[in-house]
């Protein structure tokens, strides 16, 4: 799976304004809304939540993997954000979230959700690929980042 073809430039945010979890994963959802590519807002909103509620999906790293599933979104969704400040995710490691990556998919289409999730985790692998994107001082800088790294 190559991520630029699920993540669209406008739905890149840098920074991310939210100082808190709740607030950031409006903010990204809002964005998801803002293009045009939800069903229904509220419900992808709470689905993220839900999830995050059972478990924090700060992996640790400063970043962390937002993500939900329900009836609120056709087909597969993505949303990315910076946060220079840092945000509480409750991660696993303890440290502030930078790198927020919000998902949002359909109930009975698990397989690009499961596939979405490991390449941002491989990606995230790379130190200096992490750093670049936590450092980003705009949007357009962050997505042309994931272009060039999605087309190596």
């Amino acid at each position: 799976m190559v991520l630029t073809q699920i993540l669209e430039p406008t739905c890149v945010k840098v920074p991310v304004e939210g100082t808190n979890k709740e607030t950031a994963i409006k903010e990204l959802v809002d964005l998801l809304d803002a293009e045009g590519l939800l069903i229904n807002r509220d419900q992808v909103y709470q689905a993220v939540l839900t999830r995050e509620s059972t478990k924090s999906t700060g992996i640790g790293f400063g970043i962390a993997i937002p993500h939900g599933k329900c009836s609120g979104v056709k087909e597969l969704v993505m949303a990315v954000g910076i946060s220079h400040q840092g945000i509480d995710f409750h991660s696993i490691d303890g440290k502030p979230v930078h790198i927020i990556v919000l998902l949002a998919s359909p109930i009975d289409r698990t397989g690009p959700h499961i596939q979405a999730l490991a390449r941002i985790s491989r990606l995230m692998l790379d130190e200096e690929f992490k750093n670049k994107l936590q450092n980003s001082q705009s949007s357009e800088e962050l997505f042309k980042l994931i272009s060039e790294k999605e087309a190596e």
